[in-house]
């Protein structure tokens, strides 16, 4: 899940329109006994070529942050852990403190609909890492509206003037239609669009007060959930890499890359139908992240 995989759409988002996870996700697999994912479809040709399409986004997507790299110092690196609490770093043992949970709240008012306002220090630039990756891993990316805006507030000035127009290139009529979407992003009648990320741990990488780097852990689901779906919702784990400036009164996005993994062993979970993975898109909503 890149830039690009994200989740929310017109005719099937209903109240997962939400940017920061406020909204709900669903996702359907099928019955294993009918003989395939959604009614029938199983993951052919059809379904890698979506993921090689997203795929291409997400390397368009690095190469467009890698060459808007801003000249902030972000190489300072820190021995300790974001947040307030410290942890052991005995030689060969890692720092407990980096997946540590502080209990605190991390912000109290949204811009856009989007968590901001975090606090000045390591665990403020982590908090908002992981917030900022859950809106920019929704459908709000396919289109050009929420899209913009979405680049607008996360992004410092000059980074979100400089990847609308590549962006708006990569989400091309084309690039949707292989995705099984309509020009504005929206799944076919019936369906639903799925784009979601939910991180899983966060790390500071460097600290310099005015700037961090920051990665983020994730699992991202991509695809559209429905009965004659030829993309089912799948799982990714991916990492993104955030450079952060504290701009204003807030952390902004200077760039970004993403790379895979760490991937679990896949399990033995049985895949749910079309039905159960749209149903669940509908019900669950998503989280504000503290670390």
């Amino acid at each position: 899940m890149s830039l690009g995989d994200s989740q929310h759409d017109g005719d099937s988002t209903g109240p997962d329109d939400g940017y920061g996870g406020t909204g709900q996700t669903r996702t359907r697999y099928h019955d294993q006994g009918n003989g395939g994912v959604y009614g029938g479809a199983r993951r052919t040709k059809s379904s890698r070529g979506t993921v090689t399409a997203v795929g291409v986004v997400v390397l368009l997507i690095a190469a467009i942050a890698f060459a808007n790299r801003g000249g902030d110092d972000s190489s300072t690196s820190s021995s300790s852990t974001a947040g307030s609490g410290s942890g052991s770093n005995s030689v060969g043992q890692p720092d407990t403190a980096a997946t540590e949970a502080s209990g605190e709240q991390p912000v109290t008012k949204k811009a856009a609909g989007i968590p901001s306002g975090f606090a000045h220090n390591r665990q403020g630039a982590q908090s908002a890492a992981a917030n900022y990756a859950v809106s920019l891993g929704s459908t709000g990316m396919f289109r050009k509206d929420s899209r913009d805006k979405l680049l607008d507030t996360l992004f410092t000035s000059e980074a979100a003037a400089s990847l609308k127009a590549p962006l708006d290139k990569a989400y091309s009529a084309g690039f949707l239609t292989r995705l099984g979407l309509d020009a504005n992003g929206n799944a076919p009648a019936g369906s639903t669009f799925v784009s979601r990320v939910t991180p899983v741990g966060t790390k500071t990488v460097a600290y310099g007060g005015a700037t961090a780097t920051v990665d983020v852990w994730y699992v991202g689901l991509t695809g559209i959930a429905g009965e004659t779906s030829t993309s089912p919702v799948t799982s990714s784990w991916k990492t993104w890499t955030y450079d952060m400036r504290w701009s204003g009164d807030d952390w902004k996005i200077v760039s970004y890359s993403e790379k895979d993994g760490p991937n679990p062993v896949p399990g033995d979970d049985r895949a749910a139908a079309s039905d159960e993975i749209s149903k669940a898109i509908d019900e669950y909503g998503g989280f504000t992240y503290a670390r």
